[in-house]
């Protein structure tokens, strides 16, 4: 999987995938990830890519400009299933999007700043607009972020157990159980029985039912699905 993120603030994204999972993943070739500073995409002798809004307004508003030539050169050189904009008008994230994007070969996800990009880019290049939530940061890296950890930890051979990702929350609308390890018995606080049983169909019963427990008392609204 190729993953393409266009940003003003690049450095701000390196990082993250220089570690842990995503670090891996990178190692192994299992995705490939590149970012694109919007800066070099702009003809302004000071690489500004933002200007004011018509019409007035607080907020600078990211050009048109530097952005289609950014997308355009990436899609003249391969074809991309989705052109993301991350945005916190889109629609919200969660595990069964994150499914159908780990399946994907190429992405673009484009960053937003400032107060956001100009409309007819959304109009022109985009094909999916997401959120991480109800809430507004400074930019779009935070979320392309999220995103991408998301999306790269449900890639086969990413994670040392492949079916570890199938049974984490959300998987099947349902919260996960409890989860212990040893010692079985730490200063009195033992771990269920169940568990130590040895009785492996017993063990998932138990398990199913704590999902839906827990789920039921944290987050019902998952269970109207």
């Amino acid at each position: 999987m190729r993953i393409d993120i266009i940003t003003v603030v690049p450095d701000m994204l390196k990082s993250p995938f220089e570690a842990s999972i995503m670090k891996r993943s990178i190692e192994k070739g299992l995705v490939d990830v590149q970012f694109h500073n919007l800066r070099d995409y702009t003809t302004n002798t000071y690489k500004q890519v933002d200007d004011y809004q018509f019409g007035g307004g607080a907020g600078m508003v990211m050009m048109i400009e530097p952005i289609d030539k950014c997308i355009s050169k990436l899609t003249s050189e391969r074809d991309y299933d989705e052109i993301i904009y991350m945005t916190p008008d889109g629609e919200t994230l969660h595990q069964g999007m994150a499914n159908q994007l780990s399946l994907k070969n190429n992405v673009i996800l484009l960053c937003g700043h400032y107060k956001g990009v100009d409309q007819r880019v959304r109009d022109q290049f985009i094909t999916k607009e997401i959120s991480i939530g109800d809430y507004v940061l400074s930019g779009g890296e935070l979320g392309a972020l999220i995103l991408c950890d998301a999306i790269i930890r449900l890639i086969p051979g990413v994670l040392g157990n492949e079916t570890s990702a199938l049974t984490d929350s959300f998987q099947d609308n349902l919260l996960a159980p409890p989860i212990y390890t040893r010692p079985a018995n730490y200063k009195g606080w033992k771990v269920p029985e169940v568990l130590t049983s040895g009785n492996f169909p017993k063990i998932e019963t138990w398990r199913e039912e704590q999902a839906y427990l827990r789920t039921k008392e944290r987050r019902p609204d998952l269970l109207k699905d």
